[in-house]
Parts: structure tokens; C-alpha cells; sequence
């Protein structure tokens, strides 16, 4: 018997049974209280026997060497837990290995028949785990894959000849530089697409993960036959964990829907006649993400406080754009397809030459020849000196900020700085112009330095490098501290 407030005695029928399933020291998740505890019988789970699962698995897809292929497999992934760096995105647990293993199948069935299945396994093991590496571990990597699979030397990249030509013409068409390692990602975020419906695309800030969704989904809707791609973005950290779900109201016992869940109706309608990606711009803890489990997991589910289940179309994909994970649990960790943007794949080059030729395209530059003089100043200031490098080991921030960031706000000053003078229509000759570009440097790169550090930059950056300066005294500089932050360049005289 059971005694359910106002209902009385509910007579329990003894072919039902009760689990719970338990992570124990999971953030965001509590411990049963021990009064409820005593009543539930403990049993410890036991590590699986991957090289079994693997072995059973690889025979099931139709691999006729399923059992040195395990081996193998199981190796490569010990290894990687072992040598890898402990980076909290990184999962070679049982979800992940699944995942390969049926990648694995689909890949054999897709090739013609008599394929070597070691060159189709490395490749599959290669090209689901890649994208998710930071740039110190893809040596690493892809060392063991070559002493594990020794005769997969030159093993053939998948070719996605619509998706890429695609690609390739949103580039161009969005006047953005094409760097091959940016665009690889774009690749990596289409081949995890086809089998994951969650993904998470993690990134410091300024490293391209909001373009990489946007020029994907461009690219796919570009594609003739193709449905239409759209994304629908939202911050789940700008509300409420009620307002995000929704919430039941003890008083009224009125259900009050939220913004996701309102969302989710609305993107997985099987009428729909086009593909849906929600993106979660905005930071991953485990306050909210946990409640997203079911959807992520096999079930596809989205399940509310108020019992609604919503299934999940297969015309919809959940995907998350995050600076780290270092608040998601394993769980969450493990359910989600990664791919990783390193600072190093797009860095801050690519930025000034695209506002260089939107200037140039839109003729709104200063001089026709602003884009050479720009390259030339980025040449003789920034890489000569290998300005980046400098800053990050001899001075201090008093807040740190990605070198994109920077390089985005030298850009912006410089651009409105140079507005001033348009407005006026004062014409500006390259001496102007380079003092120009030493006051936007100066205070995107120095802004956030105290003093001494200024005074720093002043001498050993500027002054080394020969730039236009203004002239200070050696006792001012000592005495008073005084530095190019002191001084702006005047309109008429065109000097400090």
C-alpha cells in the first residue's frame, strides 16, 4: 500500500518495479536522502569490456577481420586516455565508441565491395575523432594512429564535392578569406551532422564558430534539392531555468510553457518543410543542461515538469555554440558530437585582410592604396616584432582578451578615427596615416595594461620598431610616466 495525499491507499501491483539510476558527485545533481536510500537495494555497475562490445559490434556491421580490428581499436583508444592531455571535452568512453562503430557499418556498406576494412576503420577512427582535438594533441594523434594502423599511410579524406564547391561559394560571396583550417572545421561540423543529432562547437571567443554555422547552413540550403536550412538561436543563460523549460505554478496548478520548449514544438512539427538547427549560443553548466540529457541520448526525447514528452524530428539537430565545457558533466560530455576551434585555425590575420577589401570593395577607404599601407604597418609592427608573442610573455593584462578581440578592436578604432577625418574631408597621406595606425595599436593592444606596462609597450615595442611617435623626454618618461596614451594626433596639425 501507498498513501498519496487526499487520494488515500493506492494498492502498489507487484509485477512493477522501481530503479534509479545513479552518477554519484555529478555537478548539478543531489544525493537520495538516506531515509529513501534504505528502502532502494545498492548494486555497483562493473566497467564494460570494450574489447568485447567492439569485437561483437564489428561483426555485426559485416567486418569479416573483426577481431585484430578490436584489437586494434580498443588500443588506440587506451592509448589516448593515457597520452592525451586531460582536456574536459574529450570522451573515448562507450557512447563515443558506439557512435564509431556504427559510423564504422555505415562507412563499410557505403564502399565498394572488397575495400581494405583497416584502411575503412582507421580513416572512420581518424576522421570522428579529429575535429574534437586541440592543436598540441593532433601530432599526437595522428602518430598513433600511424604506429596502430602502420600500412594506412596516405589514407583518402571523404570528399563532399556539393558541400564543399558550396562552401567555397559562400566564402567568396561573404568576401571572407579562406583559410584551410577554418574550413575544415566547416567540413568536420557537416560530417558530424550526419551522425549526431547533438553537437556542441567549442571555442574561445573571435575563433569563427558563429560563421562556421552560418556559412554551413548557407552552403547546404545553397545546394540544389537541398530543403532549407535554418537556424533558430537562443542564450539559455539570459533566462531562467523556469523560463527556459517552463513551470509549473503550485498555487493555480496552471502550466506555464517556456522559451525551449515552446521552440522545440514549434522546429520538430512533422509538417515542416524544412531542416531545423537550434543553436544555444551561451555558456554549458550544469544547472540547465542536464534536463537536455534525453534529448541528446537515444531517446530524443524532450521531457518537461509537467510529463509532456516531445519526440524529436529527424529533420532537426541540437547544436551548442560554447567557449569550454568546463561546467558540463561526462554524461553531457559524452552524449554530444565535438568539434573543437582552435585560436591557431583562423587567428587574427584573416580579419584585417577582409577589412581591407571591404574597404576597398565598398570604397570607403581613406587612400587607394590604404590596403597595401596597412599590410605594410601589420608587416612591420605586428609580425616583424612578433608583437602577439611579446605581449603574452613580458607584460600583463589586467584582463585577459583573445588576440581576435584585439585585433577586432584595433580595426574599429582605426576605422573611426579615419570616419573623423573623412567627415571633414581632410585628405590623409601615408605619415598620417601610420600615426593613425600606431594610436589604434597603441590602445587595442595597450588599453588594458596599468602604467608601467604602457610605458613598457611605448619603449620596447614602439620605439624599437622606429615607429612615428611623439617626443617625450627620457626624464618625463621615468619622472611622469608619460607614454603615446598621453597624446591623440590633432586634425589640423596632423602631429601629436
Amino acid at each position: 500500500m501507498f498513501e498519496f495525499p487526499n487520494e488515500g491507499m493506492v494498492l502498489l501491483k507487484l509485477n512493477v518495479a522501481y530503479f534509479i539510476t545513479m552518477n554519484p558527485g555529478y555537478a548539478g545533481r543531489q544525493e537520495l536522502p538516506e531515509n529513501l536510500k534504505v528502502l532502494f537495494r545498492g548494486v555497483t555497475m562493473m566497467l564494460p569490456d570494450r574489447g568485447v562490445i567492439m569485437k561483437v559490434k564489428l561483426a555485426s556491421v559485416g567486418y569479416r577481420e573483426y577481431e585484430p580490428l578490436a584489437v586494434k581499436f580498443n588500443v588506440l583508444y587506451k592509448l589516448c586516455e593515457e597520452q592525451l592531455s586531460k582536456t574536459r571535452h574529450y570522451d573515448f568512453g562507450l557512447r563515443n565508441i558506439l557512435s564509431v562503430l556504427r559510423t564504422a557499418g555505415t562507412n563499410k556498406r557505403l564502399e565498394k565491395e572488397g575495400t581494405d576494412e583497416e584502411m575503412i576503420v582507421a580513416r572512420t577512427l581518424r576522421d570522428m575523432n579529429l575535429s574534437k582535438f586541440i592543436a598540441q594533441d593532433i601530432p599526437l594523434f595522428l602518430q598513433l594512429l600511424d604506429d596502430i594502423f602502420p600500412r594506412q599511410k596516405n589514407m583518402p579524406n571523404k570528399v563532399h564535392d556539393a558541400v564543399e564547391k558550396a562552401v567555397a561559394g559562400q566564402l567568396a560571396k561573404q568576401n571572407l578569406q579562406v583559410v584551410k583550417e577554418w574550413k575544415l572545421k566547416v567540413i568536420q561540423l557537416y560530417e558530424t551532422s550526419l551522425v549526431r543529432h547533438g553537437i556542441m562547437v567549442v571555442g574561445t571567443a573571435g575563433c569563427g564558430k558563429t560563421t562556421i554555422f552560418n556559412i554551413l547552413l548557407k552552403s547546404l540550403t545553397a545546394i540544389p534539392g537541398n530543403p532549407k536550412y535554418l537556424p533558430t538561436i537562443l542564450n539559455p543563460k539570459a533566462v531562467t531555468n523556469a523560463q527556459l523549460f517552463g513551470e509549473l505554478i503550485k498555487s493555480t496548478g496552471e502550466w506555464v510553457p517556456g522559451i525551449l520548449a515552446e521552440i522545440w514544438k514549434r522546429v520538430n512539427n512533422r509538417a515542416n518543410k524544412y531542416t531545423s538547427w537550434i543553436v544555444c549560443d551561451g555558456p554549458v553548466d550544469a544547472i540547465w543542461i542536464e534536463s537536455m540529457n534525453t534529448v541528446l541520448d537515444d531517446n530524443k526525447m524532450l521531457t518537461l515538469a509537467n510529463a509532456e514528452r516531445i519526440p524529436m524530428s529527424d529533420t532537426t539537430k541540437m547544436t551548442f555554440e560554447v567557449e569550454n565545457l568546463n561546467n558540463a558533466s561526462p554524461a553531457t560530455v559524452s552524449r554530444a558530437g565535438i568539434i573543437y576551434v582552435s585560436p591557431e585555425d583562423l587567428s587574427w590575420r584573416p580579419l584585417i585582410e577582409t577589412w581591407c577589401d571591404d574597404r576597398f570593395m565598398e570604397k570607403t577607404y581613406a587612400n587607394p592604396e590604404e590596403k597595401n599601407w596597412v599590410r605594410d604597418f601589420v608587416e612591420k609592427y605586428m609580425i616583424k616584432n612578433r608583437l602577439m608573442r611579446e605581449l603574452a610573455a613580458k607584460f600583463t593584462y589586467t584582463m585577459e582578451t583573445p588576440e581576435v578581440v584585439r585585433c577586432t578592436m584595433m580595426l574599429n578604432l582605426l576605422q573611426s578615427v579615419i570616419q573623423n577625418y573623412q567627415d571633414q574631408s581632410i585628405a590623409i597621406d601615408r605619415p598620417l596615416y601610420e600615426k593613425i595606425f600606431i594610436y589604434a595599436l597603441s590602445w587595442s593592444m595597450g588599453g588594458l595594461f596599468e602604467t608601467d606596462d604602457r610605458v613598457k609597450f611605448h619603449k620596447e615595442i614602439l620605439e624599437k620598431s622606429n615607429a612615428p611617435l611623439p617626443q617625450i623626454s627620457a626624464q618625463k618618461q621615468i619622472s611622469e610616466k608619460e607614454s603615446v596614451f598621453d597624446y591623440y594626433i590633432d586634425m589640423e596639425s596632423k602631429s601629436w
